[in-house]
C-alpha cells in the first residue's frame, strides 16, 4: 500500500535531463554490458527471431510480463563455474558462457528501442509485474550517469513489493532492497554493473547510512502483537494468596482498583487497536482486490491482444493452408484426370491390338495375295521395261551410227573440198608467181640488154676517141683497152637469159 502511494507520488528527476530525451552514459553500442553476456544475447535465437518481430515499447512490455520470471543474467544450470578462480571466476562474467536469460535479452531489446524518460518512468512505476519494474531499474543502472542514480532510486528505496530475483527461485527480496544493492554493490550474481567513480560512491554510501531503513509492515505488525501479548501477561491474574491482615486490606483494595482501571484501559486500547487493524486489513484487502482486479483486467486485455494476434496469425495460416490445400486438391484432381485418361488410352490400345490380332490373319492373307499380284505385275513391268530399254538402246545406237556416218561423210566432203580449193589456190598462186617471175626475168633481161647495148655504144665511142687523140697523148691507151672485157661480160650476161 505504501509502495503504491510512493509510486503514484514519484516525480521525474530533473538534474542532467532536458525534455523527454534520455541521455545515455558510457558505450552507446554495448549498453555497458559484459562482453560475454552481450555476445550470447546477440547470438541467441530468442533475440534474433522472436524479439526481432517486436517493434514497439508496449509489445516488449507485454513480452516481459509473460516471459520474465527472474532477473539473473544466466538460466539455471546452464553455466558451470565450479573450480574457477580469479579472472575466470563466475563473479567476473568471463570464461565459460551459458544460456543467457530472457530478462537480459529483453533488457537489450529495450536499449535498442532508445527509450524516452516517459517510457522509463512507465517501466519503474508499472503495476502489473514487479519484473517490469526491475528491468526498468536495471536499464537505469546500466545507461544513466552514476551521479543521477540516487535521484532516480531514492523514491523507491522503501518500496515493499517483493520479487524472486534468482533463477529457479530461492532469493526473495523487496524492490527497495534490490535498489540498495544496485547502489552499494558492484556485483550482481555472475556479472558486474558499470563502475561508479570513487567520490560518487562515497557520497552514495553516506546518503544510504544517513537514511533510516524502514522495516516492512509485517515486522511492525508482529512487534505490535508481541507488545500486546506482553501487556496481557502483565495484567493481574487470580491466584491463591495467603490471608492478609485487616490493616493492609485497604491499601490492597486501592491497589486492585487502580490495576483494574489500568487493565480496562489497556483492554480498551487493545480493542481499538485491533479494530483499527481490522479496518486497515479490510482496506488493504479491498485495495489488493482492486489491484488484483486491475491486474486481471490488464492481463485479460493483454491475453485478448495475444489471442487476437494468435487468431489473426492462425487465420492467416488457415488461409495459407486452405490455399495450399486447394492447390494440392487441384493438383491431385489433375493427376487423377491424367491417370484416368492414360488408363483409357491404354484400354483403347489394348482393344485395338486385340482387334488387330483377330483380323491379323485375314490381313496377312490379303497382303500375301496383294504382294503376289504386285510381284507378278512388277515382273511384267520389268520385262516390258527391259524390252523397251533394249529397243530404245538399239534405236539410239542406229541413230548414233547414222549420225556418225553422216557427220563423217560430211567432214570428208568438206575436207576434200577444202583440199581441192587449197590445191587450186596453191596452183593458181604458183602459176601467178611463175608468170610474174617470168615477166620480171624478161624485163630484167631486156633492161640488161639495153644497158649492155648502151655500154657497148659508149665503149665504141670511147675507142673511137682515143684513136683520134693518139698522136698527142699516149696516156689514154689503157682506158681504150679496158672496155673490151666489158663487152665480153656484157655479152655473157646478155646471153645468159
Amino acid at each position: 500500500m505504501a509502495g503504491t502511494q510512493q509510486r503514484e507520488a514519484v516525480t521525474k528527476p530533473t538534474t542532467g535531463k532536458h525534455g523527454n530525451v534520455l541521455p545515455l552514459w558510457g558505450n552507446e553500442k554495448t549498453m555497458n554490458l559484459n562482453p560475454m553476456i552481450l555476445t550470447n544475447v546477440l547470438s541467441s535465437p530468442y533475440f534474433k527471431v522472436q524479439l526481432y518481430e517486436l517493434k514497439t515499447y508496449h509489445e516488449v512490455v507485454d513480452e516481459i510480463y509473460f516471459k520474465v520470471t527472474h532477473v539473473e543474467p544466466w538460466e539455471k544450470g546452464s553455466r558451470k563455474t565450479a573450480g574457477q578462480t580469479g579472472m575466470c571466476g563466475g563473479v567476473r562474467g568471463v570464461g565459460t558462457g551459458g544460456i543467457v536469460s530472457t530478462a537480459f535479452c529483453l533488457l537489450y531489446k529495450l536499449f535498442t528501442l532508445k527509450l524516452t524518460r516517459k517510457q522509463v518512468m512507465g517501466l519503474i512505476t508499472h503495476t502489473d509485474s514487479p519484473y517490469i519494474r526491475a528491468l526498468g531499474f536495471m536499464y537505469i543502472r546500466y545507461t544513466q550517469p552514476p551521479a543521477d542514480l540516487v535521484e532516480w532510486f531514492e523514491p523507491f528505496l522503501d518500496d515493499e513489493e517483493e520479487l524472486d530475483v534468482k533463477a529457479g527461485g530461492g532469493c526473495v527480496m523487496t524492490v527497495g532492497e534490490m535498489l540498495r544493492s544496485f547502489l552499494t554493490k558492484l556485483e550482481w550474481f555472475s556479472t558486474l554493473f558499470p563502475r561508479i567513480p570513487v567520490p560518487v560512491q562515497k557520497m552514495i554510501d553516506q546518503q544510504m547510512k544517513a537514511r533510516p531503513r524502514k522495516l516492512p509492515q509485517k515486522e511492525t505488525k508482529e512487534e505490535e502483537e508481541e507488545d500486546s501479548d506482553r501487556r496481557r501477561s502483565r495484567s493481574p491474574r487470580r491466584s491463591p494468596t495467603p490471608r492478609r491482615s485487616p490493616n493492609r486490606s485497604r491499601s490492597h483494595s486501592r491497589h486492585r482498583e487502580r490495576r483494574a482501571a489500568s487493565f480496562e484501559r489497556d483492554v480498551d486500547r487493545e480493542r481499538d487497536r485491533q479494530r483499527k487493524e481490522r479496518e486497515g486489513k479490510d482496506r488493504d484487502r479491498d485495495r489488493d482486490r482492486d489491484r488484483a482486479a486491475e491486474r486481471e483486467r490488464r492481463r485479460s486485455r493483454s491475453l485478448d491482444r495475444g489471442a487476437e494476434r494468435r487468431r489473426s496469425r492462425s487465420r492467416d495460416r488457415r488461409r495459407s493452408h486452405s490455399s495450399t490445400r486447394e492447390k494440392r486438391s487441384e493438383r491431385k484432381e489433375r493427376e487423377k484426370e491424367r491417370e484416368s485418361e492414360s488408363e483409357r488410352e491404354r484400354s483403347r490400345r489394348k482393344e485395338r491390338e486385340h482387334k488387330e490380332r483377330a483380323s491379323g490373319g485375314e490381313r496377312e492373307r490379303e497382303r500375301s495375295k496383294d504382294q503376289r499380284s504386285k510381284g507378278e505385275g512388277e515382273e511384267r513391268r520389268h520385262r516390258e521395261d527391259r524390252k523397251s530399254k533394249h529397243s530404245s538402246r538399239s534405236r539410239s545406237r542406229e541413230k548414233r551410227h547414222k549420225s556418225e556416218r553422216s557427220s563423217r561423210s560430211r567432214s570428208r566432203e568438206k575436207r576434200h573440198k577444202s583440199e581441192r580449193s587449197s590445191r587450186s589456190r596453191s596452183r593458181e598462186k604458183r602459176h601467178k608467181s611463175e608468170r610474174s617471175s617470168r615477166k620480171h626475168s624478161r624485163s630484167r633481161s631486156r633492161s640488161r640488154q639495153d644497158c649492155g647495148e648502151e655500154k657497148s655504144r659508149k665503149c665504141e665511142r670511147s675507142k673511137e676517141r682515143p684513136h683520134r687523140r693518139e698522136p698527142s697523148n699516149g696516156r689514154e691507151q689503157p682506158r681504150s683497152a679496158s672496155p673490151e672485157p666489158d663487152d665480153g661480160t656484157h655479152g655473157s650476161r646478155a646471153g645468159s637469159p
